[in-house]
């Protein structure tokens, strides 16, 4: 789009009945030049037809947590019941949040609900989201309610060993504030949601939003739980092994019992299932697909964002029909570039740097 165009956009937008003269009068320039950047604008989709119906900006929405992230590094052998020499790290994090910076990095227009107090860590959140490109217009934010925040103790390997969560903000988020951004919400593109918020009102959403697919990320084996009753109402899933174990009521120890739990989550209606399998890889599965992605061994900075980055992987991957193998690789790429940086959110993550990865690293699939 052109700067001009985008000029006569933004007037439109603002009075969708102007005349072409009064745009050509504002923009100092002749009605024909109008007419002929109009007549553009429809060829490129941003107008619709007479009247100057306006295409509505596509975007995804992402439901979830959003917290400050307290860190603590040592780069010797962790020793538990003791003080350990090593460096503490404070960013934002929260799965919703960090998914939806991750989805900014790819190019995705992403509108983010969550929780925030109204205190020092929530005015951060709030102003981080926003310098990221992220729209908060959707985050309540609470007065005498303190801010998210987590925190974790990771070992010599970037392997988080413990975390203790402070997240009770999130059980403020009810349904009749979930019900007014119903408007919003209908004309997603597709809704991600982690279980940081309550059973209640991922059951309301799956359950009154069903012309939106919903992408999940369970999070955790206690927050899995949550949503183990209705999980067929979710488009697509990506557990790790002791979360599908809990979703599916199956103990997964061998490739046919991953298989076995693919299976139950297709009989309840889910339509794409990434298992992550942590060293050993990705199982993937649709209705005509199964396959197993193995990933070659890399040295990890930081493991804590990698599932964040794989879940805006499968997003991008599904807004542009991937196959279930590419939308495999091109998520593992994803998460392997946030393996490599200290941060939760690798900045240099960008569609263009996971393609290149994913052409250089050797992943291998095979049909299971």
């Amino acid at each position: 789009m052109t700067l001009r165009e985008k000029e006569i956009l933004a007037l439109i937008k603002k009075d969708p009945l102007i005349s072409q003269q009064e745009l050509a009068k504002r923009l100092g320039i002749t009605r024909s030049s109008v007419a002929v950047h109009i007549t553009n604008l429809m060829k490129k989709g941003y107008i619709l037809g007479k009247g100057y119906i306006i295409r509505k900006d596509k975007y995804v929405a992402v439901i979830g947590g959003t917290n400050v992230d307290i860190q603590g590094f040592t780069n010797h052998t962790l020793k538990l019941h003791d003080s350990n020499p090593g460096d503490v790290k404070m960013s934002l994090g929260g799965v919703g949040r960090n998914i939806a910076e991750n989805l900014v990095h790819l190019g995705i227009n992403t509108k983010l609900i969550s929780a925030v107090g109204d205190d020092l860590y929530g005015n951060k959140i709030l102003e981080e989201c926003k310098l990221s490109g992220i729209d908060t217009t959707h985050i309540l934010s609470l007065k005498n309610t303190p801010s998210s925040i987590y925190l974790s103790i990771l070992d010599e390997n970037g392997d988080m060993k413990l975390a203790v969560s402070a997240m009770d903000i999130f059980d403020k988020i009810t349904i009749d504030f979930i019900r007014e951004k119903s408007p919003m919400l209908k004309n997603a593109q597709l809704i991600v949601v982690d279980t940081n918020i309550p059973e209640e009102i991922l059951h309301y959403l799956v359950s009154n939003f069903k012309e939106v697919d919903f992408f999940l990320d369970p999070v955790s084996t206690t927050k899995a739980k949550k949503v183990k009753n209705f999980i067929g109402l979710f488009h697509t899933i990506k557990p790790n092994k002791l979360e599908a174990e809990i979703l599916s009521g199956i103990k997964i120890n061998t490739k046919e019992d991953l298989k076995k739990a693919a299976d139950y989550f297709l009989k309840e209606g889910v339509k794409n299932i990434f298992i992550s399998l942590g060293k050993l890889g990705v199982y993937c599965r649709n209705e005509n697909t199964s396959i197993l992605l193995s990933t070659p061994k890399i040295k990890a900075v930081n493991t804590t964002g990698a599932g964040d980055a794989f879940m805006a992987g499968l997003i991008y991957s599904h807004l542009n029909n991937f196959s279930l193998s590419d939308s495999a690789k091109f998520s593992s790429s994803a998460s392997i570039i946030a393996l490599s940086h200290e941060n939760t959110i690798n900045p240099t993550l960008s569609v263009e740097n996971i393609q290149k990865l994913s052409k250089e690293m050797n992943l291998c699939i095979k049909n299971i």
